[in-house]
């Protein structure tokens, strides 16, 4: 499986000062006697050209934030900008509007199972209108990660790692601004999984996208520039990947036993 570069002859995104800039963001479930605060208080700044791993354990509230960010969730209480656009108050239509610039991996891969894995990344092409030059731009990238010649193979012909494979080239083919990714790498093997985080890699470096994972895979944390923990609804730390390696591993354990 390849991990060679995306072509670099697209116009490069807008610059801004932050990709993400979350400001004492809190967030309940249910109403009424039923309401229950999952997140407090969370202030956050993602900036182009970063991979930032959030971590923590489950049921701690990543995935509520992750959501929130990509606009599938309506914010209520405090600031949340993406993009430069603040979404707190934002209205259904605009929130699909800010949608269209993130790029989503999701756990389950979500792909229709109608379609070939080209078919499937396509519709992600057809949103930027460009259905002209769909099929080689769905060809190449799920050429980079490793499927060129199940291109036209339909899901129930694919194994899970190769279905999540075909969700993280959808993701990625239109070199989205901001990629929000949840459990990336968990149906992948060493291999497959090293080489998406460095096509992320490059999306970050040459395109200045900002990268956001939520992962319990200690193998890919030397990618992060950044790794935060969320514990209870609550930022705890935002640290450097050295900086979570030393309080997070005990000191008798070999550092290099979590690098791919």
């Amino acid at each position: 499986m390849s991990a060679t570069p995306l072509s670099t002859s697209s116009t490069a995104p807008e610059v801004i000062t932050s990709s993400v800039q979350v400001r004492h963001l809190d967030y309940f479930f249910g109403r009424g006697d039923l309401r229950k605060q999952v997140l407090f208080d969370i202030s956050l700044d993602l900036h182009p050209g970063q991979i930032v791993i959030m971590t923590g354990p489950s049921g701690s509230g990543k995935t509520t934030l992750l959501t929130l960010i990509g606009a599938l969730r309506s914010a209520s209480e405090g600031s949340l900008q993406v993009l430069g656009k603040e979404l707190v108050g934002m209205g259904n239509r605009q929130l699909v509007d800010i949608r269209r610039n993130i790029g989503f991996i999701f756990q389950a891969h979500n792909l229709f199972e109608s379609l070939t894995a080209a078919q499937n990344v396509e519709m992600a092409v057809e949103l930027t209108g460009n259905f002209r030059g769909k099929r080689q731009l769905a060809v190449d990238i799920l050429s980079q990660v490793g499927l060129a010649e199940r291109a036209d193979y339909k899901p129930a012909a694919l194994s899970g790692g190769q279905k999540q494979r075909v969700a993280i080239a959808r993701a990625l083919v239109n070199q989205p601004q901001l990629i929000l990714a949840d459990e990336p790498t968990a149906a992948l093997d060493k291999k497959s999984g090293r080489d998406v985080v460095t096509l992320m890699q490059h999306l970050a470096d040459e395109k200045g996208c900002t990268i956001l994972m939520v992962t319990h895979d200690n193998r890919i944390l030397d990618v992060a520039d950044r790794i935060i923990n969320l514990v209870d609804g609550r930022l705890e730390s935002d640290e450097s990947p050295q900086q979570f390696v030393d309080s997070h591993i005990p000191k008798s354990l070999d550092q290099k036993m979590f690098i791919m």
